[in-house]
């Protein structure tokens, strides 16, 4: 296994990457700075943008991308010249909130076909306990002919990559590393520690890296729940959310986090995961799913707000025209994938409003194969009865009153600030019918 390290290092032998999406494409990017990489993806379109010198992501940028040594392909036999493996593919869940192992078990079987003796597979999918052994190996095994822990090895090293975030980066997060023994354990956290300046934390098996990784964002989904139900008992007394935790944040050990739409492919699913195993093993959770039961109906509870807005603003609901600034799950990100967004469009749309959208971070094809959703210029938005910013973008931050004042029609303005950008009391003061968590 460390002479594996040392033929890396030497360029004797090359590292591979399946699945080239906002977690995978950094990882290859920053292990080409220092070793032979492979980067393997099903998807063509992205890799003929990436090998064009194109990153759909933004994650590294167009300038990155064009002058890593990365070798991008959709060849799957090209990681036949690989021998240290990473899976970093996306782990969704099925309509009724169940995992879906799909992607991960065809990247299995994908890698099992291509699979060399003397290999060490990393998966750094987010997952339940016992996955990347009871799930992921019987398929490396099986398409491969080998047997794991004699053939090839296997570990598991949780993604902490933050989408959109420049500050935190996978070199500048503390990696947990995980192998299936002593030997694995320590060619792996070697191979990371190339990459990530921040170290690596060794866990003790492969299991307790699974279980780190999945709390870790439950963790976050109670605590943003918490901040939600608030905002809604706060609404109900006529109090402003964001007046309350400013004056509780000044106590040294009150949580700083605040309400919002809780999307994206990790908050808003891993907590299933790990609820999912829980009822296998015959336990009901309780705390997690009641936290993701108020986060899952925030973008119903948003547009309920914005029809009685216009009904208190002496607005008709039906037809009443309304635009939607950012659709993405989060600011400053490209992606769509499991935005909360669609929640308040498809709720806005039973009440007879069929509102318009803008969001220039956004992948537009991305948004319109995943939902039929057609975006429209932010310029052309104009005489609207209410505006609803959904997103902290960059770009929707430097809102001024005169900014805003110029995508409304006459008549009273609603304004729902769902983030909080805007000074409540400024839009008040002018005439805004305002509302926010």
């Amino acid at each position: 296994m460390m002479n594996l390290y040392e033929r890396l290092v030497n360029g004797q032998e090359a590292l591979s990457l399946v699945g080239l999406g906002y977690v995978g494409m950094p990882i290859a990017v920053a292990f080409a700075r220092k070793i032979k990489v492979i980067g393997f993806d099903l998807n063509e379109r992205k890799i003929a943008l990436y090998k064009s010198g194109i990153d759909p992501t933004h994650e590294v940028g167009n300038e990155v991308i064009s002058k890593t040594s990365v070798e991008f392909t959709c060849d799957e036999t090209r990681l036949q010249a690989a021998k240290f493996h990473i899976v970093a593919v996306p782990t969704p869940v099925n309509d009724d909130h169940t995992p879906d192992l799909r992607p991960v078990e065809g990247a299995s079987r994908i890698l099992g076909r291509n699979l060399t003796r003397g290999s060490v597979v990393v998966f750094e999918s987010t997952v339940y306990p016992g996955v990347t052994e009871d799930v992921c190996v019987p398929i490396l095994e099986r398409e491969s002919g080998l047997k794991c822990g004699v053939d090839f090895k296997i570990g598991y090293s949780p993604e902490r990559i933050n989408p959109g975030d420049k500050v935190h980066r996978l070199e500048t997060i503390k990696k947990i590393v995980s192998g299936m023994d002593e030997e694995t354990l320590d060619c792996v956290a070697k191979v990371y520690e190339l990459v990530v300046d921040a170290g690596v934390h060794r866990a003790e098996s492969i299991k307790v890296a699974e279980a780190a990784k999945v709390i870790e964002n439950s963790q976050r989904d109670i605590n943003i729940a918490f901040m939600n139900e608030l905002s809604i008992i706060f609404n109900k007394m006529g109090i402003d959310t964001r007046a309350v935790l400013e004056a509780a944040g000044t106590k040294w050990n009150f949580l700083k986090f605040y309400p919002g739409l809780v999307g994206g492919h990790c908050i808003g699913v891993d907590p299933y995961y790990l609820t999912y195993k829980a009822e296998m093993l015959g336990y009901h959770s309780q705390v997690i799913l009641a936290g993701r039961r108020i986060n899952d109906d925030m973008g119903k509870y948003v547009a309920e707000n914005c029809v009685k807005k216009l009904i208190a603003s002496d607005k008709a609901v039906k037809g009443a025209r309304v635009a939607i600034l950012g659709f993405t799950f989060k600011e400053n990100c490209p992606d769509t994938r499991n935005t909360k967004v669609i929640d308040i469009v498809h709720e806005l749309r039973e009440y007879g409003i069929d509102p318009v959208i803008a969001d220039p971070q956004a992948d537009a094809a991305e948004a319109k194969a995943l939902y039929g959703v057609e975006f429209v210029d932010m310029s052309k938005i104009r005489d609207v009865d209410t505006l609803i910013l959904a997103v902290a973008h960059s770009q929707f931050q430097g809102f001024e009153p005169k900014d805003i004042e110029k995508f409304y029609g006459p008549g009273k303005r609603v304004l729902l600030d769902i983030k909080g950008l805007l000074d409540r009391r400024q839009y008040e003061a002018l005439g805004y019918a305002y509302w926010r968590l």
